[in-house]
C-alpha cells in the first residue's frame, strides 16, 4: 500500500473544516507512515460569496497559524507518523512576486503548483462555462498552466493536471465529463508534460478523480501513460483529500494502476528535497 498522502487539507483551507490534528489520527490509524499538509494558499483568487454571506477570498492562508498548528502535531505524534508542512498554491501571475517572498520566508517541506483562476474566473463556477463552454474552457485551463509555469517554476510537483475534467459544461450546461479524452487536448497537454520532465518537477497523481466518480485519478490513465512515453518518471501522489473520510482515498487501486504502467516509485518531500519509495512495498 502506498503509505505517503502528499496533499491534503484541513481547517486552515477555505473549503475544510476538518481539524489539522483529526486529520492525523485518521492517517494513523489507516497505518500511513507520512503525512503532508498542503493547505490553499490562492492569492488574487475572484472573490465569491462566503458561508456568512459576506464576499471575499477563501482561501488566504494564516501562515503562521498555521506552520506553528502543524508543528505541535508533528512533535505530538512523533513516535506514530511522520507529519509535514506543505503548500498548495494556486498559481497566478500576478500573485507570482508574493509566491517568491513567501517561499523564501517560510521553510516549507512541499509546494504544490495548482491552477484555480482562468481568466480571472474560477472554472468550479458555471459562470466560466458559460463564458467558455466544453472544449474551449478546457484547453484555455492548459494553456494558463502552460504560461504560469513558464513564469513560476518554484513548486515541487503539479497538481491534478486535468482537475477541471470535474467541472466542465457544455453550451446546454451539461456534465461533460466523461467525453475527456487526451487525443481532444494532447498537443497542448504534451507541451505541459514536456515542461514538467525538462525542469525535473513532479506530477502529481491526485486519486480524488475516484471519489468525484471519474473512474480515474487526474491526470487521467492516457496522460499518465503519455508522460511515460515522454521519459517521466517522478510521481507524487494525493488523495486531495479535505474530510478525514477522503484522505488516501483508493490508493491500492492507483497503486496497482502505476505500476501496470511502469511506474517503479513515488516521491515523498522534506524540507523540499525528494526521497523516493518504491510503488509495491
Amino acid at each position: 500500500m502506498i503509505r505517503a498522502d502528499m496533499h491534503t487539507h484541513s481547517e486552515f483551507s477555505g473549503d475544510s473544516k476538518a481539524p489539522a490534528e483529526g486529520q492525523v489520527k485518521a492517517a494513523i490509524e489507516s497505518g500511513l507512515s507520512w503525512y503532508t499538509f498542503t493547505d490553499h494558499l490562492d492569492l488574487y483568487m475572484p472573490l465569491c460569496e462566503q458561508e456568512d454571506g459576506s464576499i471575499g477570498n477563501a482561501f488566504i492562508l494564516d501562515i503562521p497559524a498555521y506552520t506553528k498548528e502543524v508543528a505541535r502535531i508533528r512533535d505530538k505524534y512523533k513516535d506514530k507518523i511522520s507529519v509535514f508542512t506543505g503548500i498548495e498554491l494556486g498559481l497566478l501571475d500576478k500573485a507570482f512576486p508574493d509566491y517568491r517572498r513567501i517561499l523564501n520566508e517560510t521553510p516549507f517541506d512541499f509546494v504544490l503548483g495548482s491552477i484555480h483562476t482562468v481568466a480571472d474566473m474560477d472554472p468550479y463556477f458555471p459562470e466560466y462555462w458559460k463564458k467558455y463552454p466544453g472544449k474551449k474552457g478546457v484547453i484555455l485551463y492548459f494553456e494558463t498552466m502552460l504560461d504560469c509555469i513558464e513564469s513560476f517554476s518554484d513548486f515541487d510537483s503539479l497538481a491534478h493536471l486535468d482537475y477541471i475534467i470535474r467541472y466542465c459544461q457544455d453550451e446546454k450546461e451539461n456534465p461533460v465529463l466523461r467525453d475527456y479524452e487526451y487525443s481532444v487536448f494532447g498537443e497542448i497537454i504534451d507541451e505541459v508534460l514536456k515542461w514538467v520532465i525538462k525542469n525535473d518537477k513532479a506530477l502529481e497523481v491526485n486519486t480524488a478523480g475516484f471519489k468525484y466518480g471519474l473512474d480515474r485519478p487526474n491526470p487521467s490513465l492516457q496522460v499518465l501513460k503519455r508522460y511515460r512515453e515522454l521519459g517521466g518518471e517522478r510521481i507524487t501522489i494525493g488523495s486531495d483529500g479535505h474530510k478525514k473520510e477522503h484522505l488516501f482515498y483508493d490508493f491500492d487501486k492507483t497503486e496497482e494502476l502505476l505500476i501496470s504502467l511502469g511506474f517503479k516509485y513515488y516521491e515523498v518531500f522534506k524540507k523540499r528535497k525528494p526521497v523516493s519509495i518504491r510503488l509495491g512495498e
